[in-house]
């Protein structure tokens, strides 16, 4: 029988690809039929020390779920966390593996909330289970990692791995995001107010949003390492620990750059109001100069009788006369007001 071709970037079990790690050698790609193989083998059994399985499913795939439940082991904890509405990152031990659910950006970033998703993962000592619904730039780069034939000593590794190329994706969003803000703070800086408070608005709620997201990391692996499983490794160990800080400093340069854009965004309203001022200044002087002529020529255009000068000869020149007497007087008043405030 053909076989179909493969369904949403995965195969007819949900399966985007599975590598098979072995001491001292090269990771080995696994198919479906071969990843059920290796996941119903006991440790004991046939797996060498050492040796471990990673296996990537799209849940976009509906058959990649059903799989899991039929040819692993999983806990309880995984699959309800797939299903739970709250997605911060966290990192919890259940049936002595670790179940972690890490956020992470999708390709083509474009500062848009939408373009965060979820990562979920299972860890024990023989075996890695990731899942996630959409393509996401961490979890990429490790499986391109892998295909380039970088070995990984054990799971604690990989999931290390992984940890650090989001602290590198999130590097390069802060690096872009700084770039931006760089740009506009030119721009204000050189009195172009060509950005408007939305621009720097929409950038500080997509780093929110990330930061809020990822901030418990760094907790979730210090919680972790005080208390690991028996399984991981004092190596695998430090490993975390190392990725932990990196995680750390990121979300530090995050922190730092949203309250950059806070103040800009300030300096940025002090301009408009100040603009705005400025405007509203102009007006009232333009209503002041022309308030002598609006009310004599209001007085004079009555049709009764008794309006002064109408018979004199030089009329017009004395009312003209009256005007700009009365809009000098007007016109010093005002200017003496914004000199006395200092503009």
């Amino acid at each position: 029988m053909a076989t179909l071709p493969p369904a949403y970037g995965s195969d007819q079990t949900g399966l985007v690809c599975g590598y098979l790690f072995l001491p001292g050698q090269a990771p080995r790609t696994v198919t479906a039929a071969q990843a059920a193989e290796w996941v119903r083998r006991q440790p004991g059994d046939a797996q060498a020390d050492g040796a471990f399985v990673w296996l990537h499913f799209n849940l976009a795939n509906t058959a990649s779920e059903k799989w899991l439940h039929e040819h692993t082991a999983l806990a309880e904890e995984f699959y309800e966390s797939l299903h739970e509405g709250q997605r911060s990152t966290r990192i919890e031990v259940a049936d002595n593996a670790l179940i972690a659910v890490i956020n992470d950006v999708v390709h083509d970033f474009s500062f848009d909330p939408s373009d965060i998703a979820t990562l979920w993962l299972s860890v024990d000592q023989h075996t890695v289970i990731s899942a996630r619904r959409q393509q996401l730039k961490a979890v990429d780069s490790l499986r391109l990692a892998v295909q380039a034939g970088e070995a990984l000593r054990s799971p604690v590794e990989l999931l290390a791995h992984l940890l650090r190329d989001q602290a590198d994706a999130l590097v390069k969003i802060v690096r872009d995001a700084t770039g931006k803000v760089d740009n506009i703070e030119d721009h204000l800086l050189a009195g172009k107010l060509k950005y408007k408070r939305a621009n720097l608005g929409s950038l500080r709620r997509v780093l929110v949003r990330l930061r809020r997201l990822l901030a418990p990391e760094p907790a979730a692996l210090f919680r972790l390492l005080q208390k690991p499983p028996a399984w991981i490794a004092d190596v695998d160990t430090e490993e975390l620990r190392q990725a932990s800080e990196e995680f750390a400093v990121v979300l530090n340069d995050m922190s730092a750059l949203q309250e950059r854009i806070k103040l800009l965004q300030e300096e940025l309203a002090a301009l408009v109001n100040e603009s705005n001022n400025q405007s509203l200044y102009v007006l009232t002087i333009v209503t002041v100069l022309a308030l002598p002529i609006n009310i004599i020529a209001g007085l004079l255009g009555m049709n009764v009788g008794g309006i002064p000068l109408a018979d004199a000869a030089h009329g017009f020149w004395v009312v003209v006369g009256i005007v700009a007497a009365f809009t000098a007087i007007a016109g010093w008043w005002a200017f003496r007001g914004k000199a006395d405030d200092g503009q």
